[in-house]
């Protein structure tokens, strides 16, 4: 009996996921889904990842409620939501490959919307920030035009809607201590760590 049960299960899981496939593929195809998103495993926990037609939107870690992370989504982009991890693949391999220590920089597209102002130029400084290197929230007010500005770089480290891909993990505090992190410090010191390993090497 339970094999059956078995069989039954496994069917139905089958038959919904051929299901979503072919929800994913007409939505898309008549231009209803505006995110796309997916999540994967990572050495830091589980990641959400969402893109837009223009590129990823937001990646976001297991402590910030990805579920809370999509309803902001669709409030402030979209409700026209849907998971669909095959848009994301691209995205999905080259954090593999940057978590393996086989790739040093991204080569994504990004949809900055989330980000306005000063706060973009902020992004824009973090990703020039090399692997394996660090920057303090001062060095990167002054590369950002506005060297009083630290307390707002550090704002916008921590509203960063696409940490990893955009490092501002790499980001500390004048004396060298770790500071705070969107993922928590610990998550923090791991990414730091793996990057001088790799580097080191």
């Amino acid at each position: 009996m339970s094999d059956v049960l078995d069989q039954l299960s496994a069917t139905d899981e089958t038959t919904l996921e051929r299901l979503h496939r072919r929800l994913v593929t007409d939505a898309a195809a008549n231009g209803l889904v505006d995110i796309a998103y997916r999540t994967i495993d990572s050495p830091v926990g589980s990641l959400l990842l969402a893109a837009t037609d223009r590129g990823v939107v937001r990646v976001a870690f297991d402590v910030q409620d990805h579920d809370a992370v999509l309803a902001e989504l669709a409030e402030q982009i979209s409700p026209r939501v849907l998971r669909a991890p095959r848009r994301l693949d691209n995205a999905a391999e080259q954090l593999d490959e940057f978590f393996n220590g086989s790739r040093i920089e991204f080569d994504l597209a990004l949809d900055l919307q989330l980000a306005h102002g000063f706060r973009r130029e902020v992004l824009g400084e973090l990703r020039k920030v090399p692997f394996g290197g660090r920057r303090s929230y001062g060095q990167l007010a002054d590369a950002a035009g506005n060297p009083k500005a630290v307390r707002a770089v550090g704002t916008a480290c921590a509203r960063n809607p696409i940490p990893l891909i955009i490092p501002c993990h790499r980001v500390v505090r004048a004396g060298g201590t770790i500071g705070q992190y969107a993922g928590g410090p610990e998550r923090k010191r791991l990414l730091l760590e793996m990057e001088e390993r790799a580097t080191a090497g």
